[in-house]
């Protein structure tokens, strides 16, 4: 089998009413996709997404022709191209489809089939009034999710400790509650500093009160030192990080000074699956856990899931869901059905071979930049 061709749809969902991520200098007024189609002389098709894939069309003839089963091999070169561009990944997620089919099982059972199914949180992406916030919790808790992430931001602090603990009264003890506070990377643009070490300190002794499940990002990625303090001043709040770390070797360093409770590398925005998968065993063997980042799509989303489903990750999956704001609708636009959470909470894995992705077509050119 050899790759005869590797091609890219790029859509635009335009947002109205605009979408207003907490970690966003601007308000979203459209949401972009690009699709990876991998084509072969056999006939099978491999799909990814979740990066942009800008500047792909450099490197492209360093897997066109070759054999998509030699994933070692794309992998590297992967890595090599990524270094130089941007985040190919979904590239990755297209070959794993590919390998699926040819061999008709599901990836996640390539990848170890320790379940078929993970609990999901419903993962938060804008900032609200701890009122507003309260009465999404409900309606996350009335979909099935036991569990959700709450945004915090670094200069509305008070403001998102209440939402916290409008939440937990609300709920009460048996619905856990995550807190992002989006410290460990910038979008472009956003120039603005991290919270210092002193703040972020009082910040989680605050949230520890509130009996949260984790404290995610707190800090810079480069605060190695920063993270492992407050791993040991809160020993009952887990410390998370690292979804968009593209640094394979500064992971292993975070593992091997024991930085973090909970690894998070999204699979088609940072390291990739292969990458991905050894890293999280290795979480496991020193007892830490692995859960990754699924911000993207629902292409992306897949593909994280087959990973986590593969190595048995958790305790939870994350699912974007933030109504009215984010929808399945509206993330999984370019899908012929949303991916969503069963009544138990749980998302599953497609028992289809591949990825499970399945497109709509007529979405795809409703949306595709022309």
């Amino acid at each position: 089998m050899k790759i005869t061709d590797i091609t890219l749809d790029r859509l635009r969902l335009e947002l109205d009413p605009p979408f207003r991520a907490a970690w966003d200098p601007v308000p979203r007024r459209h949401f972009d996709a690009t699709i990876v189609r991998v084509h072969t002389d056999e006939g099978i098709t491999g799909i990814g997404s979740g990066d942009l894939m800008d500047g792909f069309d450099s490197y492209k003839h360093l897997f066109v022709g070759e054999d998509p089963l030699d994933i070692t091999r794309h992998v590297r070169a992967l890595e090599t191209a990524s270094f130089h561009g941007a985040p190919y990944w979904p590239l990755e997620a297209a070959l794993w489809d590919i390998i699926g089919t040819v061999h008709g099982r599901p990836v996640a059972e390539l990848f170890g089939n320790a379940a078929k199914k993970l609990p999901a949180y419903a993962s938060s992406g804008e900032l609200k009034s701890p009122e507003e916030r309260v009465a999404t919790a409900l309606k996350v808790r009335q979909a099935g999710f036991r569990a959700m992430k709450i945004r915090i931001d670094r200069d509305r602090v008070d403001e998102g400790v209440a939402a916290v603990r409008a939440v937990r009264e609300e709920l009460g003890d048996d619905f856990e509650i995550m807190v992002d506070l989006n410290q460990s990377w910038r979008m472009a643009g956003d120039t603005a500093p991290a919270s210092d070490l002193a703040k972020t300190r009082k910040i989680i002794a605050r949230l520890a009160e509130l009996d949260v499940f984790w404290v995610e990002e707190p800090l810079p990625y480069a605060d190695l030192d920063g993270f492992k303090r407050l791993r040991a001043e809160n020993p009952g709040v887990r410390i998370a990080a690292g979804e968009m770390h593209h640094s394979v070797p500064e992971l292993l360093r975070c593992l091997e000074e024991d930085a973090l409770d909970i690894y998070q590398m999204d699979v088609v925005l940072a390291i990739g699956m292969h990458r991905a998968r050894t890293l999280a065993e290795l979480a496991q063997l020193k007892h830490r856990q692995f859960t990754p980042h699924s911000w993207t799509n629902g292409i992306g989303m897949l593909a994280n899931l087959h990973v986590a489903a593969g190595v048995g990750a958790g305790p939870y999956f994350e699912f974007p869901y933030d109504p009215p704001g984010w929808t399945p609708e509206r993330r999984d636009f370019m899908l012929a059905e949303p991916l969503r959470v069963a009544a138990d909470g749980c998302l599953e894995v497609p028992d289809r071979p591949g990825l499970g992705v399945q497109l709509d077509e007529d979405a795809i050119d409703r949306w595709r930049v022309k």
